[in-house]
């Protein structure tokens, strides 16, 4: 399966490669991922509401627009910009990562949680879950109050987490969502629940179900 993917923010060609390294080393065999940049007039970071919806309008119109050749589109983001309104209108499937990961604690009755950047994709992430369905299994969003720059610094955002995870987990989540597409955690991390790496998880998904069909 090969799949078309979109940042939801303009990024350099640095960060472009890392994330693209990201997909390449998360995906099973099977599933390839060919990730681009959503283009320079798009918001370089996702901070204000007005951000998030304008990030949508250019998503959903980069995935209405991918070229031939491709198996499946998919937002590069945990906030599923374009998924609602492009399921169903297109000729491949479009998965969101927030839909895949969310979707698999509810099925598998797990209490699940999540934390975000900023309040922006927290509340995001809150409407989304609700558009879904799913208000009533999502415990709650801690914000980290991080900068853009923190995705792909991965020892400051995992700095973060220990307070906000504990007070998810203190509100009985046994899984919580790490809100954004594309952060690593250093291995062996310690925290009070099991955080969860949308990417990962949604790709692990896709790749089952590709085994499966």
């Amino acid at each position: 399966m090969r799949i078309y993917a979109v940042t939801p923010i303009h990024v350099d060609a640095e960060e472009l490669a890392r994330r693209q390294a990201r997909y390449a080393a998360l995906s099973p065999p099977g599933v390839d991922v060919v990730l681009h940049d959503i283009g320079a007039d798009a918001p370089r970071a996702l901070d204000t509401d007005e951000q998030v919806r304008e990030s949508e309008v250019l998503v959903t119109a980069a995935l209405r627009g991918a070229p031939a050749g491709f198996d499946a589109l998919l937002p590069d983001c945990v906030l599923d910009p374009g998924v609602a309104d492009l399921a169903g209108t297109l000729p491949v499937p479009v998965f969101g990562l927030l839909r895949l990961s969310l979707g698999w604690a509810v099925l598998s009755g797990r209490r699940c949680a999540a934390v975000a950047r900023n309040k922006a994709i927290a509340d995001e992430i809150t409407a989304r879950a609700g558009a879904y369905g799913w208000s009533a299994d999502l415990l709650g969003v801690e914000v980290l109050d991080l900068d853009v720059h923190a995705i792909a610094d991965t020892s400051r955002w995992a700095s973060t987490l220990g307070g906000a995870v504990g007070t998810l987990a203190a509100g009985g989540a046994r899984s919580v969502i790490n809100g954004c597409s594309a952060v690593d955690l250093p291995a062996g991390v310690s925290l009070p629940a099991r955080v969860v790496d949308p990417t990962a998880l949604a790709l692990r998904l896709i790749g089952a179900g590709e085994v499966g069909a």
